[in-house]
């Protein structure tokens, strides 16, 4: 069944019908439950400062418009938002961000190389001062997993 999607602030709403899960993992749930700004209705919202409503019940027709339809999703829907919410948490991979105080990064690069552990700090919090441009932060080094190459049997 389709999920029908609400999120809404102290001054903006936006409504969405008839999404697959697919895209509600990856549009919605994904960045969510990270606490990343993303962009959803034609707005960009950020988790904090919303409030998301996810319904699961049957398709509804194009024809109606964001007030009849939500009005009719949320008469012929379940609210299924915590569960959507918990599953997506669980299923999150582990983010990891450190931080190193340094004056440069070849200085943050020989800190890390010298055995001392660096500062853990959340994954949110991290992205909040990547996203406001903390003054402080000198430089972001982003790792990212190498894909799995599989190679052919000869």
């Amino acid at each position: 069944m389709p999920f029908h999607i609400e999120i809404s602030s102290a001054v903006e709403c936006a409504r969405v019908l008839n999404l697959d899960e697919p895209e509600l993992r990856r549009d919605i749930l994904e960045p969510w439950v990270a606490g990343l700004r993303f962009e959803f209705g034609g707005r960009g919202w950020q988790p904090r400062e919303s409030r998301l409503t996810i319904l699961e019940g049957p398709p509804l027709g194009s024809d109606l418009g964001p007030v009849d339809g939500w009005s009719s999703a949320l008469r012929a829907a379940e609210d299924v938002t915590r569960p959507m919410l918990e599953a997506a948490e669980a299923s999150a991979p582990a983010q990891m961000a450190v931080e190193v105080a340094a004056d440069s990064v070849e200085a943050a690069a020989q800190e890390l190389r010298s055995g001392k552990p660096p500062r853990q700090i959340s994954w949110t919090r991290a992205a909040e001062r990547i996203g406001a441009r903390d003054p402080d932060v000198a430089a972001v080094i982003l790792v990212v997993k190498r894909p799995l190459i599989e190679w052919p049997e000869l």
